[in-house]
């Protein structure tokens, strides 16, 4: 038994650590994104949560009376804020441009009832030190410790429905850019998916939490939970969730790289490298194996609606990616259809305006004009070489 103590303890210290270095990483690395920002809070609670844990039992906080005074003042165990850090991390990781601003810290006020022991603490020092009271006075009735004992109980319910309710919108905030296929959501099918990862098991956590809490807030088994299992049924698994978060979360935050893209009103985009990848791809596909170049009509509204992709992803990715408009990205495959036909001998019947238009081509001024942009010679020079090529 004491060695299963010991591992279960060291698996706790290892999270901590891990939680307090990675949250470091994040919160000051030079390429680090807002995203980031808010993982790092995020992370950096769940460690410090941890810590406290790991330090109560090793019995840290028993070396002195400061130490107890410390324990007692220091909020270590801050639960509220993680919901709203969840649900603003996803908000901010499919819009870079999200920021946390002053109508989105409202969701942090309910952090009173976290700070609620170490108030009543304070307050109860102050009290000692001016001689309103004697020390082991009684509060409410009640001997301070026993009262903040029973207030953590009860106070362990409205954190796990807040993380929980937060969690319910991050999932619909995820399924109604999907629904509405937001241009924030587009091209990111590997982040949507590390999103998605992070919202299950931060939920398999939850239920953890949830199947330990039942009986923990009942008077009769609160005694019985403490002594029989401690916190380790929960706190291996934030332990492994600090650690899954960690390498996960600071993978994921550096998959975003900034380009810059010159616009009309000097603005810039900021898209994940996996989009852009994603989004090529799709581009590729259509053109080389749909074939979409030979569509006269086509536009950018109908590339977007068969690559369901939006227009203004494909806009961004095109001119700032792949360094051309949408027009010579599309004619640069009919211009090479074009290259291939003529010289196919089974097509010397047609005219070079008849070739064009069978390669996309919906006028003839056009095709000339994008084939010697592109070739730097007329479709007519080009044929004459091409004849006297031996």
């Amino acid at each position: 038994m004491t060695f299963l103590t010991g591992f279960l303890k060291t698996i706790i210290l290892l999270g901590t650590v891990q939680g307090f270095i990675v949250s470091t990483l994040l919160f000051s690395s030079k390429k680090s994104v807002y995203s980031n920002r808010i993982l790092s809070k995020l992370i950096f609670l769940m460690a410090l949560a941890s810590f406290k844990l790991y330090a109560s039992l090793q019995g840290w906080f028993d070396y002195s009376g400061w130490t107890r005074v410390l324990e007692a003042i220091v909020p270590m165990v801050i639960v509220m804020p993680m919901g709203p850090l969840i649900f603003f991390y996803i908000r901010s990781f499919v819009d870079p441009q999200f920021r946390i601003s002053g109508k989105e810290r409202v969701h942090f006020y309910p952090i009173i009832i976290d700070l609620v022991p170490q108030i009543m603490a304070l307050i109860y020092i102050v009290a000692l030190i001016s001689g309103a009271i004697k020390p082991n006075s009684l509060v409410f009735g009640f001997n301070l410790g026993t009262l903040i004992d029973d207030y953590n109980v009860y106070a362990d319910i409205p954190r796990w429905i807040s993380i929980t309710a937060y969690l319910i919108f991050s999932i619909r905030f995820l399924n109604d850019l999907k629904r509405k296929n937001d241009p924030a959501f587009a091209g990111q099918t590997l982040n949507v998916r590390w999103l998605r990862q992070f919202v299950r098991l931060f939920l398999v956590f939850q239920a953890i939490w949830f199947i330990y809490l039942v009986p923990y807030v009942i008077p009769k088994y609160t005694d019985f939970m403490l002594s029989k299992f401690d916190w380790y049924p929960v706190y291996i698994p934030l332990a492994i969730l600090i650690y899954w978060l960690g390498i996960k979360g600071y993978t994921a935050g550096n998959n975003y790289v900034f380009i810059p893209a010159k616009k009309s009103n000097g603005a810039t985009t900021n898209l994940p490298i996996q989009s852009i990848k994603e989004t090529v791809l799709a581009l590729t596909h259509a053109m080389e194996k749909d074939k979409l170049y030979l569509d006269p009509s086509l536009n950018l509204q109908v590339l977007s609606k068969h690559i369901v992709i939006p227009s203004k992803t494909i806009s961004a990715v095109l001119n700032q990616h792949v360094h051309k408009s949408f027009n010579e990205f599309v004619n640069e495959y009919r211009i090479n259809d074009f290259k291939g036909k003529l010289q196919d001998e089974s097509n010397e019947h047609l005219t070079i305006a008849g070739i064009a238009f069978e390669c996309g081509f919906n006028s003839l001024a056009t095709f000339q004009r994008a084939f010697k942009q592109a070739t730097g010679v007329s479709p007519s020079e080009f044929r004459d070489a091409s004849i006297e090529i031996p």
